[in-house]
């Protein structure tokens, strides 16, 4: 038995390897979102910084582990057997939801995952422990449920809080500083950086420093009675510092940036990620208890043991610290969570990941209202002086970034400072919630939602914070469905549990790397975005929507060939992945036509205004061609999803010459938009008017073919709705053809029908 349970906690120790790696991929978004986004230095320096950060933070961190081994329950009433149950149960939970956001490019909270799976985990086993016990136990007695409802409390005071105080102070600081701030510096940058260094300081002395495994309660007591004297003397000193570099050309945004970087990454490594090793090393903990009590019957071995607090060897840190910085500089899935956040906070409008909702359209209402119904009563003078201090035609970015120094200044050092604040207040600040709302509240501040781009900003802002209610309910959920599992099933259950978790991995991985390869990186439109010449923006935004047109057509040939070979030859399940595909390519044209209209946005005027027309008329016509292919293969995967008699071998042979012309009039139409040749668009709508003529002769004999009464009826119809779907597909491939040669050409055609 002993051999079977020390196997447990070397695969507990296994699993803390792969929840170390996705706590990293998720919550690498509150520290890198600001640096990235203001391109504050080069990728690599930033990540170099940061991994820098995580390393001296988990590697001196206190290690007291005390959440998973009594925050949640109280160990005396435990057994052996039970808590090991629990613990491979949370490690399970955790590495599948952390890894399911992750997939999402979600931020989530790594504590809350935690804390709601021991709570899950322990709610099981409580409910289990009250109904066979006679000795008069309660609820009380079994659960400490005080850090749980701190986390609950912590969802809505960070979320209420940070956003509130990241909204005034990016306000205020854009007020000082103007989006033209290096006009604006003089004595104010030397002021500026003495706050956000002394705030940084401070921070990473309460948060970070104050916690570590080499302070001594003395040294303690010391930081904390003279923390006033700290702040003066470090505001004093910073300012002249500051003010000093400034003197000297150096960027103090950059210093403040990269420093806040350096300070958030080490409290995260220092006192969230490094909690994901206490539940295995809780484990290890009760293992070495059991044994040093001579072993024996591990349902009756008490774990009182664990009421005690441990300090976690220095090796074990250092092993996490390293686990974090690999997984932080290779992890895909970190950078696609960053993107997310830097997205969302983007100064202008950018590639919206997020649709619409009802919600966020009714928050945009209402605040558009009020924004009214204040500047209405607002004197003009006031007015008008706001105004000059937020032009935003004067704003200052580095190539390629989403928004200024000056924000993600503010960004990191608010979140530091209420971060610090809580924790010196015992209030329970979540980290996670700080430095994302932190972030949303700026970029409201500076009014990077606009009107084309509050509603999307808003949705995806709304489903983080409905993620990370997900996540305490779903971690509570799954975790007391595992442990039940694993406490029933024994032994067996408990490593087809873990294989489960690790297959789901496997998995995920395998999914999320097919899926990179199927997305190709729109490095055009960032292009578009970054571009200050309207000329070689038009240049950029005619290869950007050629390309996406050529991609589009290749689609359309792919599915139509799929829908038509589904019904002819009876195949249900080509017709369900024609109909998820269409699903999926509706939201991807709608995106891509979002991008594209803010690069019309971008070219001249003058130019924009024909451009817009065909630009139009050939997205309309692409949706046209969707909608001709939904209506196909709709009533098609009906007909076959019913087992109804399949299409005859007559219409059958009728039909394909008919469909191959159309795949042929298609993939020509790819060549001609990839290739520029759009001296031959003339042939192929000639080509396109020779093809309808010939399906609305189909169509007649069809009709006169149903009115013979041995006709079936339920066929013919779809038969039908086929040849005249395709033939409005064929006339929607005629305009695309018009259009796309006037919008990527200056021809006059002399003789256009519509």
């Amino acid at each position: 038995m002993e051999t079977i349970y020390l196997g447990l906690v070397i695969f507990l120790f296994m699993l803390a390897v792969f929840d170390l790696w996705v706590g990293v991929s998720n919550d690498a978004v509150n520290f890198l979102n600001s640096a990235i986004g203001a391109k504050a230095a080069t990728f690599r320096t930033i990540m170099t910084i940061a991994a820098i950060g995580i390393f001296c933070g988990a590697t001196m961190s206190s290690g007291m582990m005390d959440i998973a081994r009594h925050g949640i329950f109280r160990p005396e009433q435990f057994y052996f057997d039970e808590l090991m149950c629990i613990f491979l149960a949370v490690m399970v939970t955790d590495i599948i939801l952390l890894d399911i956001f992750n997939s999402l490019g979600l931020p989530t909270s790594t504590t809350v995952s935690m804390v709601f799976s021991l709570l899950g985990g322990t709610s099981g086993l409580t409910i289990i422990k009250l109904a066979h016990d006679t000795t008069g136990l309660s609820l009380a007695d079994l659960m400490n449920t005080e850090k749980a409802l701190s986390v609950i409390i912590a969802i809505f005071v960070s979320v209420a809080i940070a956003f509130f105080f990241g909204t005034v102070v990016q306000f205020l600081a854009r007020l000082i500083f103007t989006f033209n701030y290096k006009s604006h510096l003089k004595w104010r940058i030397g002021l500026f950086g003495g706050i956000a260094a002394t705030a940084i300081c401070y921070f990473m002395l309460v948060k970070g420093v104050r916690d570590m495994s080499f302070m001594t309660p003395d040294m303690q007591h010391y930081l904390d009675s003279h923390s006033m004297e700290f702040i003066v003397f470090g505001l004093i000193g910073f300012t002249l510092l500051m003010q000093i570099l400034h003197w000297m050309k150096v960027n103090i945004f950059k210093v403040v940036v990269l420093l806040g970087t350096f300070a958030l990454a080490m409290s995260f490594a220092g006192n969230d990620l490094v909690n994901f090793i206490g539940v295995p090393l809780a484990g290890f903990s009760s293992y070495q208890d059991y044994m040093a009590a001579g072993g024996g019957d591990v349902t009756t071995h008490m774990m009182g043991a664990l009421n005690e607090s441990a300090h976690t060897p220095f090796y074990f840190l250092a092993a996490a610290g390293v686990v974090m910085v690999i997984s932080l500089t290779t992890s895909k899935k970190a950078h696609n969570v960053v993107k997310t956040s830097v997205d969302l906070a983007r100064q202008d409008v950018g590639d919206e990941m997020f649709g619409s909702s009802r919600m966020a359209r009714t928050i945009v209402r209402t605040a558009t209202n009020a924004y009214h119904a204040i500047i209405s009563v607002t004197p003009v003078s006031l007015r008008t002086w706001v105004g000059k201090r937020f032009n935003q035609d004067e704003i200052i970015l580095a190539n390629g970034a989403a928004f200024d120094l000056v924000r993600a200044s503010v960004n990191l050092v608010l979140a530091g400072l209420l971060i610090a604040l809580g924790t010196s207040l015992k209030l329970p600040l979540s980290t996670t919630y700080v430095a994302f709302m932190v972030a949303m509240g700026s970029s409201l501040a500076d009014r990077a939602w606009g009107r084309e781009s509050a509603v999307f900003r808003i949705t995806g802002v709304l489903s983080v914070i409905g993620g990370w209610f997900i996540t305490a309910g779903a971690a509570f959920l799954f975790c007391l469905t595992i442990t039940l599992v694993m406490y029933f099933g024994g032994v067996v259950a408990i490593v087809i549990m873990i294989g489960v978790a690790i297959a789901r991995l496997i998995y995920s991985h395998k999914k999320y790397n097919k899926k990179l390869k199927a997305e190709v990186p729109d490095d055009l439109f960032r292009q578009i975005v970054a571009s200050k010449d309207k000329k070689e923006t038009l240049n950029l935004l005619c290869r950007h929507i050629a390309d996406n047109q050529s991609i589009y057509l290749d689609f359309v040939v792919n599915t139509y060939t799929q829908i038509t070979d589904g019904f002819v030859n009876d195949d249900l399940r080509s017709l369900r992945r024609a109909d998820a595909a269409l699903r999926a390519e509706k939201s991807t044209l709608k995106k891509m036509r979002r991008k594209e209209m803010v690069g019309l946005q971008r070219i001249d005027k003058e130019i924009a205004i024909e451009k817009n027309t065909w630009f139009h008329l050939g997205s309309n016509s692409c949706q046209q061609i969707m909608y001709c292919l939904r209506r196909i293969c709709e009533p098609c995967e009906e007909h076959v999803d019913n087992n109804f008699k399949p299409m005859p071998k007559e219409l059958v042979k009728e039909f394909i010459p008919l469909r191959d012309t159309l795949v042929f009039l298609l993939k020509r139409t790819h060549e001609v938009i990839t290739q520029g040749h759009y001296d031959e668009v003339d042939e192929i709508r000639a080509e396109c008017d020779r093809l309808k003529e010939a399906l609305s002769r189909t169509r007649k004999l069809q009709m006169n073919r149903m009115q013979d009464e041995k006709s079936n009826l339920t066929v013919s119809y779809v038969y039908l709705n086929i040849l005249q779907e395709t033939q409005e597909l064929v006339s929607s491939l005629r305009h695309l053809l018009r259009a796309a040669r006037r919008f990527q050409t200056n021809e006059y055609e002399a003789s256009e029908e519509n």
